[in-house]
């Protein structure tokens, strides 16, 4: 007599779910966030992933969307006077992506502003490393 995979289906798509709306919540807490300070999603995305010099390639895989996107939201950053191209230290074919002033005193607001009522901020730090641990291990593999 075999199992049923119907029971393991069944969890598999409960959790989907979660993960699914969880992430359409951020999506959406980040949207609201954002709009605050007339940014757009993925400009927002950007900013908050801009934690120091990088090349737009490691922008893209920060924001997980193709090098071609980021480029369309780094060109409108750069035309609002957030973002700089500056010539890579040592790969004179990459450009480094630095936050100007004004972008790193606009990240710092808007990093503040998405720390307020966040869908993660009712975990506590200790639940919030599990969850990463345990999305991270899922997102790997074993």
């Amino acid at each position: 007599m075999t199992t049923s995979p119907e029971p393991q289906a069944i969890a598999e798509r409960q959790l989907c779910g979660l993960v699914n709306g969880l992430a359409q919540r951020i999506t959406e807490h980040v949207r609201e966030r954002a709009a605050t300070l007339g940014l757009t999603v993925s400009q927002a995305t950007a900013l908050r992933e801009m934690s120091g010099p990088m090349t737009m390639r490691e922008l893209a895989e920060r924001m997980s969307c193709e090098p071609s996107n980021t480029t369309f939201v780094v060109d409108k950053l750069e035309q609002q006077g957030l973002v700089e191209r500056h010539p890579h230290p040592t790969d004179r074919r990459a450009k480094h992506l630095v936050l100007t002033a004004e972008g790193t005193a606009l990240r710092g607001r808007l990093l503040e502003l998405l720390a307020v009522g966040s869908p993660l901020s009712g975990l506590t730090p200790q639940e919030q490393r599990l969850l990463h641990g345990l999305l991270e291990q899922a997102v790997t593999g074993p």
